[in-house]
C-alpha cells in the first residue's frame, strides 16, 4: 500500500530552509486532496443514479409492456367467487324485439355465525319483526344453541330488508350474495316464462333452476356457461302480449267465466306472437302448486297448452276442408239437413235448423251439426282420423313448454260411424288451444303444416302439404263469410277482413255426461284473410253474456267479442295495414 503523505514534507523543508512559511503549501495540498476525494465520490454517486436510472427504466418498461398486452387481449369480466362450485350463471329472456321479460338480480342471503353472535335471543326478536313469517321463538332457539356454529335464515333479501337487518348491529347476522330471478313484467306471459327457483345452495351463490314453462323447459340452454351472456330470444312481443291478456282479462271479468286462454300465431311459420291464460300469477312470488280440489282451478294450470277441451263447432272446418280436398263436394254442392239425424239410439240436431237441405257453404257459415255429420259420412273413419292426425290434433303440441307433453288429446280408441259424425262437429275430440291454432295455421296459409313454437325464428322452413292451396283458397273465403254474414259478426274488424269459425261445446261432467248450462265457447280465425298473416284462437270456459233479456252463452256472443276486440287492439301492433273491405271480399270472391 502507498502512503500519500497528509504534508508534503519535501517542499515544507525547502521553504523553511528558505525562509518562507510553509503553511500555504500546506493549505494548497489539502486542498487538492479535498478535491480528488469530491470526485472520486462524484463519480460513485453518478453511478449509482445510473444503476438506479436503469432499473426504474425496465420496471417501467415491463408495466407498460403488460398493459399494452391487456388491452391487446379480449376483454374479462371479473366475476364474484362463486363457492362450492356452484354454477350460478343464467341467461336473460328477451322478445322479439329484445325486451327482457326474465333477467337476474344481485341479492344477499342471511345466516349467522354463531362465534360472532353477541345475543342471539335479541336478534331473533328484531329478525321476528322484520319477516313476519319467522317464527321467533324457534330462530331463537337456533341462535342461541351452543352446539350450532352456523345458522341458515333467508335465501334472498330486498335492499330495505338488508338495511334493516344491518341496522339491528349484531356482528353475527351475516350477507352472502348471490342472483335470483326476476321477471321485470310482474305477470305478463306468466304461464309461459313459468318461474325459476333457488337448487344447490351455498353461503355466497346459490344454482337457478327453472320450475315450469319455458324456464323449466330449456333449463340446460339457460344454464349453459358458454352462452349465459346470449339472451334467449322468444317469439313473443310484449306489446301485443301486455294487449292480449288486457283484453282476454277484461272478457272474463265481463263474463264471468271461470277460465280463459288466447293464442296469437304467425300463420306462416308457427311462432307464438302472444300465448295468454287466465287465471294467473306473478312469476316473482310463484304460488305452491294446488293440494286438493281441481288442477285446472289453480292459477298455475295453462289452458292455453295444458288444456284440451271439446271445442264444438271451431272443428266443422276439418270435415268441410278434407271433402273438398278429396273431391266430394265443393262449396255450392247440397247437403240434406233434415232433423234430427238418428244414430242408432243417439240424435243430431241444429242449434238453429234452416230447412231440408243447405249448401256446403251454409252449413260451414250457420254451423249445421246434421251437414256436417253428413260430409264425416262421406268421409269415413278411418280417412278422418288420418287427415286429423296429419294436422298435429291427435298428438301432444311440440311448443317448447314443459307442460305440453303431458297435455295429451283426447279421444275415442275405437273410431266408428257415431264418433266419426260427432267429432267433426267438435264433440268427442278433446284438443288445446295451442294445437288448435297450428291447426288452422295450416287451413288459411295455404295448406302447409306449421309447428307452434315460442323461439324467435322467422326463416321457419315450410312444413308438409295437408291441403292444396285451392282448398285453402276456398277455406278462406268460407270463413271470411262467417264473420262477413255468419254467427261470428262481431268479429268484425273495419279495413282488417278478420275471418274464422265460432265453436259452442257443451261442457263434460267428470261423472260423466255433459253439464247442463256450461259450455266451452271458441273462436278461431285469422286476419286478414285475403293474406292470413296471424291465427288468433280465444276460449272461454262457462263464460255468460247476461246484457240481454236472458243469459247467453254461445260463442258469437262471448269469445267472438272478446277475439274481435284483441284483433282491434293488435292488428296495428303487428304492422297489417288497414284495407278496404269490399277488395277484401273480391280477392276472396265474395263479390
Amino acid at each position: 500500500m502507498i502512503r500519500i503523505p497528509l504534508r508534503p514534507l519535501a517542499r515544507v523543508l525547502d521553504a523553511r530552509a528558505r525562509g518562507r512559511d510553509p503553511a500555504p503549501i500546506e493549505r494548497e495540498n489539502l486542498r487538492l486532496r479535498h478535491e480528488q476525494m469530491r470526485d472520486r465520490t462524484r463519480r460513485q454517486a453518478e453511478w449509482r443514479l445510473l444503476f438506479l436510472a436503469a432499473l426504474f427504466f425496465m420496471g417501467f418498461a415491463l408495466i407498460g409492456a403488460r398493459m399494452g398486452l391487456l388491452a391487446a387481449s379480449p376483454p374479462l369480466e371479473a366475476r364474484p367467487w362463486q363457492g362450492e362450485n356452484i354454477a350460478a350463471d343464467r341467461a336473460e329472456i328477451h322478445d322479439r324485439a329484445g325486451r327482457i321479460l326474465a333477467t337476474n338480480l344481485v341479492t344477499n342471503s342471511l345466516y349467522a355465525e354463531m362465534r360472532h353472535m353477541v345475543d342471539g335471543a335479541r336478534a331473533a326478536r328484531e329478525l321476528a319483526h322484520i319477516f313476519p313469517e319467522i317464527d321467533g321463538e324457534s330462530l331463537a332457539r337456533r341462535l342461541t344453541d351452543p352446539e350450532r356454529s352456523f345458522v341458515w335464515i333467508r335465501a334472498h333479501l330486498s335492499p330495505e330488508q338488508v338495511q334493516a337487518v344491518h341496522d339491528i348491529g349484531e356482528p353475527g347476522l351475516l350477507f352472502g350474495p348471490r342472483e335470483m330471478r326476476l321477471y321485470p313484467n310482474g305477470r305478463l306471459a306468466a304461464h309461459v316464462l313459468g318461474g325459476a327457483g333457488f337448487g344447490t345452495q351455498g353461503v355466497t351463490a346459490a344454482e337457478i333452476i327453472g320450475t315450469a314453462g319455458i324456464e323449466h323447459r330449456l333449463d340446460e340452454r339457460l344454464r349453459d356457461p358458454a352462452r349465459a351472456d346470449e339472451p334467449l330470444a322468444l317469439s313473443l312481443d310484449l306489446p301485443v302480449q301486455a294487449a292480449t291478456e288486457e283484453v282476454l282479462a277484461g272478457g272474463m271479468a265481463m263474463l264471468s267465466a271461470r277460465a280463459a286462454a288466447a293464442v296469437v300465431m304467425d300463420a306462416q311459420t308457427g311462432e307464438i306472437v302472444a300465448m295468454a291464460s287466465l287465471p294467473d300469477f306473478d312469476p316473482n312470488r310463484r304460488p305452491p302448486p294446488p293440494t286438493e280440489g281441481s288442477p285446472t282451478d289453480s292459477p298455475l294450470f295453462n289452458h292455453a297448452v295444458q288444456g284440451v277441451y271439446e271445442l264444438g263447432s271451431v272443428m266443422k272446418a276439418f270435415p268441410v276442408a278434407q271433402a273438398l280436398e278429396m273431391g266430394l263436394v265443393n262449396p255450392e254442392t247440397m247437403l240434406d239437413t233434415r232433423g234430427p239425424l238418428r244414430v242408432g239410439r243417439f240424435s243430431i240436431t241444429d242449434f238453429r235448423p234452416r230447412g231440408a237441405s243447405q249448401s256446403v257453404r251454409d252449413v260451414f257459415i250457420y254451423s249445421s251439426n246434421i251437414g256436417t255429420a253428413r260430409l264425416a259420412q262421406m268421409i269415413g273413419a278411418e280417412a278422418q282420423r288420418e287427415f286429423l292426425e296429419r294436422f298435429g290434433l291427435l298428438e301432444p303440441s311440440p311448443v317448447e313448454l314443459a307442460e305440453a307433453a303431458r297435455a295429451r288429446p283426447l279421444f275415442p280408441s275405437r273410431w266408428r260411424e257415431l264418433e266419426t259424425m260427432t267429432i267433426s262437429y267438435g264433440h268427442g275430440l278433446s284438443t288445446s288451444p295451442v294445437t288448435l291454432a297450428a291447426a288452422y295455421a295450416a287451413l288459411v296459409n295455404g295448406g302447409t303444416r306449421v309447428e307452434p313454437s315460442l323461439l324467435r325464428r322467422p326463416q321457419a322452413a315450410p312444413g308438409e302439404r295437408l291441403i292444396s292451396e285451392e282448398t285453402s283458397a276456398v277455406m278462406r273465403s268460407l270463413m271470411r263469410a262467417v264473420v262477413a254474414s255468419g254467427t261470428a259478426s262481431m268479429a268484425e274488424v273495419a279495413g282488417i277482413g278478420p275471418g274464422g269459425k265460432t265453436g259452442t261445446a257443451d261442457k263434460p261432467n267428470p261423472q260423466g255426461g255433459y253439464y247442463s248450462g256450461r259450455v266451452i265457447a271458441t273462436f278461431a280465425g285469422a286476419f286478414p284473410m285475403n293474406d292470413p298473416r296471424y291465427v288468433v284462437v280465444v276460449m272461454l270456459d262457462e263464460p255468460v253474456d247476461t246484457t240481454g233479456t236472458e243469459p247467453r252463452r254461445t260463442a258469437g256472443w262471448t269469445a267472438v267479442p272478446v277475439a274481435g276486440e284483441i284483433i282491434r287492439r293488435i292488428a296495428p301492433l303487428l304492422g297489417v295495414r288497414p284495407q278496404d273491405t269490399a277488395e277484401i271480399e273480391a280477392a276472396l270472391g265474395l263479390r
